[in-house]
């Protein structure tokens, strides 16, 4: 929408393989004696509950070499106007910190295309595909804060199906507008798989959250 406000790179939300590597990163400076047992232990406490990128690039921002490349790479690249996939009877993807341009074409003639938004560059509102499907596939997985729309794509005799659930106390960071024609192949769009424990997470024995349970009524 004209003079929507674009977020920056340092205020999109951070994922958890992002604070992943963080942790990982912070270990390696303390086992070279570049923090004390207190700093490492306090940052990351603050890894693993960090929100953004800006957030955590502030726990790297004094440690040399890989910490600060790190830090440095949170600033985005500037999105294409207009990026092109096409595809015979291979396949091609999209995903981890991958930046999503202005516009997106594909045409698929019997391969796949996926297109990972998990841990996406998102730097603009809004994001339209339009797509050229013959007998292949194209599969969107989208996070509940991304929202996409496939009411305007013609079908033959193919499908578009679409199984993912915006989150409702969310805005979201991304609204996808999916156009164009499906032949005998097919377009989806479905959540992400849930993503397991990471390894620092195990050592550090940080435990899963635990589900909110409803107090019944008449509970003491």
């Amino acid at each position: 929408m004209p003079g929507e406000m674009v977020p920056e790179r340092r205020d999109l939300r951070a994922s958890h393989e992002d604070r992943d590597q963080v942790v990982e990163r912070l270990t390696v400076a303390a086992a070279d004696g570049r923090l004390t047992t207190e700093e490492l232990d306090e940052r990351l406490e603050a890894a693993l509950t960090a929100r953004t990128y800006g957030d955590l690039a502030a726990l790297l921002a004094d440690l040399p070499e890989a910490g600060r490349t790190w830090a440095a790479g949170i600033e985005a690249a500037a999105p294409k106007d207009v990026s092109r996939i096409v595809v015979g009877s291979a396949s091609a993807r999209r995903d981890g910190d991958w930046v999503v341009p202005k516009r997106l074409e594909i045409e698929s003639r019997s391969g796949s295309v996926l297109l990972d938004f998990t841990r996406a560059v998102i730097s603009l509102p809004t994001l339209e595909i339009e797509v050229a499907v013959r007998s292949g596939s194209v599969t969107l997985l989208v996070p509940p804060d991304v929202v996409a729309d496939v009411d305007d794509v013609r079908v033959g005799s193919g499908s578009v199906r679409h199984q993912a659930q915006a989150d409702p106390g969310t805005s979201p960071r991304l609204r996808i507008q999916v156009t164009g024609e499906v032949g005998s192949g097919s377009v989806t769009i479905r959540p992400p798989r849930p993503s397991r424990r990471s390894f620092w997470q195990w050592l550090l024995r940080r435990p899963r959250p635990a589900p909110t349970l409803s107090r019944l009524p008449g509970a003491g």
